[in-house]
């Protein structure tokens, strides 16, 4: 038994559970997966957050100095709700109806770094509204590799080449395929 590509699903946002479950209707509990193309390669949601992560890695290197004024203004950062900082470390951790990766993406990267949030605000990092939504959010920064997000690349709220541009054009739903 293998996996076949049917779609590239594109962006879920809060509709995701209905979406999800949507698939477990028209395919079958076990019989579908969300993956990511990497290369020659499909790799799992936890590896795709990886990916992700590294391009906050390398922004972070990029724009050390955006970084530094966030961790001395910041006592954490969260996505979607102010819940989302018990997320810590974790991506499995999710609390709400749309998944959140940059906060996690975020904190660990301050924490590979060797840094630590100093300051006093819980800061929100999403949409481009705020001074660290349109410097942080996933939609804005670039991606480390643009040369491997899947073409044609899916279209949304997110800047092109971005790290929501690779979420989003990478993400692939497969179905199980009987050999025979």
């Amino acid at each position: 038994m293998g996996w076949k590509t049917i779609e590239k699903p594109g962006y879920f946002g809060e509709r995701r559970d209905e979406i999800l479950k949507s698939y477990d209707k028209e395919y079958g509990a076990d019989n579908w997966r969300i993956a990511w193309q990497w290369g020659v390669t499909v790799v799992n949601w936890e590896y795709a957050c990886l990916i992700y992560e590294q391009a906050y890695f390398q922004d972070s290197l990029n724009r050390e100095g955006l970084w530094k004024k966030l961790i001395s203004q910041a006592r954490d950062v969260y996505d979607h709700k102010k819940s989302d900082v018990k997320s810590g470390l974790d991506y499995l951790v999710q609390n709400g109806t749309a998944t959140h990766l940059q906060d996690t993406a975020i904190r660990r990267v301050i924490n590979q770094r060797g840094w630590a949030f100093e300051g006093k605000k819980l800061i929100r990092i999403r949409g481009d509204k705020s001074y660290w939504g349109k410097n942080l959010n996933p939609g804005k920064i670039k991606f480390h590799m643009p040369e491997l997000i899947v073409t044609p690349h899916i279209e949304g709220w997110w800047d092109y080449d971005s790290i929501e541009d690779f979420y989003q054009s990478n993400k692939i739903l497969q179905v199980k395929e009987l050999k025979e």
